[in-house]
């Protein structure tokens, strides 16, 4: 008699740094659902070190949320955290209240109609949309144009070592890294759109 094939089993992401240092967030499992490596979180967030205190972050596609909540566990002020997928969504929640995440805001939204909104600015914007969408142009178009990061803000884009797309003039390269296929960068904005 055979046996039934094994139930998926659930991931887990471990938190780095900081106050939740070693906490673990369950994680359902999901084709397509990558969540950021800890090696490259660690790089981030060693670059982020000066500037996180207090900042106001956003997790456009929030996932797991390992990058909004990492940001919390090292100081950041709130972060909003945005997913379309409702069992990730319900997840992250629920993360977010057994670990008792103070500043975590999580919406269960699509984040092209949810950019449409009245905007409020980001001191640090996490723009790490699934790699086979091709999302990240349009999505930093319309965060560059709804206003949704402060001058001064960084906005942190992870994707395909080989992807190619633009990003608005006023964002500007700070640092960038590569993870085997991965390529992560952080800009930060200026005021100020540079001259051609």
């Amino acid at each position: 008699m055979r046996n039934p094939p094994p139930k998926p089993a659930h991931g887990a992401v471990r938190i780095v740094a900081g106050r939740l240092r070693g906490s673990r967030l369950a994680v359902p499992v999901r084709e397509g659902l990558r969540p950021t490596p800890d090696r490259v979180r660690e790089t981030l967030f060693n670059w982020l070190m000066p500037y996180l205190p207090g900042m106001r972050c956003l997790d456009l596609y929030a996932g797991t949320g390992a990058l909004g909540i990492e940001a919390l566990s090292r100081g950041a002020g709130s972060c909003t955290f945005i997913e379309r997928d409702r069992e990730l969504c319900r997840a992250l929640a629920d993360n977010v209240v057994r670990l008792r995440v103070e500043g975590a805001e999580v919406v269960h939204a699509d984040a092209a109609g949810w950019l449409t909104g009245a905007a409020r600015p980001y001191d640090l914007v996490f723009l790490d949309p699934p790699f086979d969408a091709g999302l990240w142009q349009g999505a930093a178009a319309a965060i560059e144009q709804g206003g949704w990061l402060a001058d001064g803000g960084f906005a942190y884009v992870e994707s395909p070592r080989e992807a190619r797309f633009e990003l608005p003039p006023a964002w500007l390269p700070h640092r960038e890294g590569f993870a085997g296929a991965v390529r992560f960068a952080l800009y930060r904005r200026s005021g100020a759109v540079p001259l051609s």
